[in-house]
């Protein structure tokens, strides 16, 4: 008789909990503001929690072994019990039935004096329908192989190989060749995705403002809004990558977005090469992107490299530029009058640990028609293998909060702080019938 109470113990402990819901707590012990902030649970931990039968196995085989918890019937609230938007990544699937689910997460603004705040996370039996997207990213093979991103604040696009066939038939005022690891940005006046719309308009009209925004920035050779190259100091030489070579989306919204780029070994002197993969996270809400830049190094034991924001000087039009920076934080800005299109600042935050060595200005990018554009870099030192962690972005003052020098210092000095005391968060299951 005991071992057949056991046994039904056991089985009722492995049953999915129905009826159970999470209940999640975030706490954020500065209590800063922190506007979209993105809470990130395991989906690991949901699953254990929710559906403790199926925790070993994120994929069913037979139709009649379905998880109760899955990507598409978990719904979020916050404390009002009100229905708040999440995602479900899955970073890492080849297809078929081999899903391993990441994360699942949401935002939340945390106002200034904020605290802690509290959620629940249930299934329904039910797909839940999907959620507008925020962000958007995609490869752009229709305009010589492009990458372009966007959120609801900015957008922006790196140069594909595409750019650099020699047999391709485009106005020969594009500039050849680009070494194209630079990052261009696209100025937005509204929240909603332009991308596919942008890419719509000849080359004239994406560089004019119609009402929508426009692609106002200058990259060329130079650094952009977070290119990155290898810094040799005795000669005063920053060595470049040519354009990306590889690319792969591995989530796509409504509140993350996630991509890599691969850029084959370049020259970076004395015989040493250096290669690199880059990956992106964008989310809904920030100015800021994540990125992750892992580099493979042949001929060198340790080389260092330098992230780059572009200043736009020497213009015929006497744009006002205003770089600033804080070593202690790890931060950089540059922020512009630029040209008739308004203010515009690019920013750079390291990750706390950073390996962080200084600060320089790259001054030999090739000359343009309208001038030069120096690039601050921003020194980091890195081995064979290593990931440094950083992020880029900018701000244009007809879309967001960010209107002035000091607004984008602040919000970037805030960044800088948000990365050092991250929030906590606790998951507990509440209710289990």
């Amino acid at each position: 008789m005991k071992k057949i109470i056991s046994v039904a113990a056991w089985l009722l402990a492995a049953l999915p909990a129905f009826g159970a819901r999470l209940s999640v707590t975030v706490t954020n012990d500065t209590g800063i503001a922190r506007p979209a902030e993105t809470i990130t649970i395991p989906f690991a931990q949901v699953l254990q929690l929710l559906d403790p039968a199926h925790a070993n196995a994120q994929y069913w085989t037979n139709r009649a072994n379905i998880p109760k918890v899955r990507f598409d019937n978990l719904l979020v609230k916050d404390s009002t019990g009100k229905e708040i938007p999440s995602q479900v990544t899955n970073l890492d699937t080849k297809g078929g039935r081999n899903y391993q689910y990441n994360d699942v997460i949401f935002q939340h603004d945390f106002a200034e004096g904020e605290k802690s705040a509290t959620f629940t996370i249930e299934t329904v039996d039910t797909q839940v329908a999907p959620y507008p997207s925020k962000v958007y990213g995609r490869f752009v093979p229709d305009r010589l192989d492009d990458f372009a991103w966007e959120n609801d604040l900015i957008a922006h696009r790196i140069y594909g190989p595409g750019l650099e066939d020699p047999t391709r038939t485009t106005p020969a005022t594009d500039l050849m060749p680009f070494g194209g690891s630079g990052v261009d940005v696209w100025s937005k006046r509204f929240p909603y995705l332009v991308i596919d719309r942008w890419y719509n308009k000849d080359h004239n009209a994406l560089h004019t403002d119609t009402g929508e925004g426009l692609d106002m920035y200058e990259t060329g050779q130079a650094r952009g809004d977070g290119g990155v190259g290898v810094w040799d100091d005795a000669s005063k030489t920053l060595y470049v990558s040519r354009d990306f070579r590889t690319w792969k989306v591995m989530a796509n919204g409504p509140i993350r977005l996630v991509f890599e780029l691969g850029y084959e070994a370049w020259d970076i002197g004395n015989g040493a090469k250096i290669s690199e993969t880059k990956r992106y996270t964008m989310d809904a809400g920030h100015y800021l992107d994540q990125v992750e830049s892992t580099f493979t190094l042949t001929g060198a034991d340790e080389v260092t490299v330098g992230i780059g924001l572009t200043e736009h000087t020497s213009r015929s039009d006497n744009a006002q530029v205003m770089p600033s920076n804080n070593e202690q934080n790890l931060w950089e800005s540059v922020w512009e009058n630029y040209r008739t299109n308004g203010q515009f600042g690019t920013g750079l935050v390291l990750a706390p640990g950073t390996n962080f060595t200084g600060l320089v200005k790259a001054q030999k990018n090739l000359p343009v028609s309208n001038g030069l554009r120096p690039d601050d870099l921003m020194l980091v030192k890195v081995k064979n293998g290593d990931t440094i962690r950083f992020y880029a972005g900018a701000a244009w003052e007809n879309l967001g909060t960010v209107k002035t020098a000091d607004q984008w210092s602040a919000y970037l000095a805030a960044w800088a702080q948000r990365l050092r005391a991250p929030v906590k968060v606790s998951v507990a299951v509440e209710g289990a019938q």
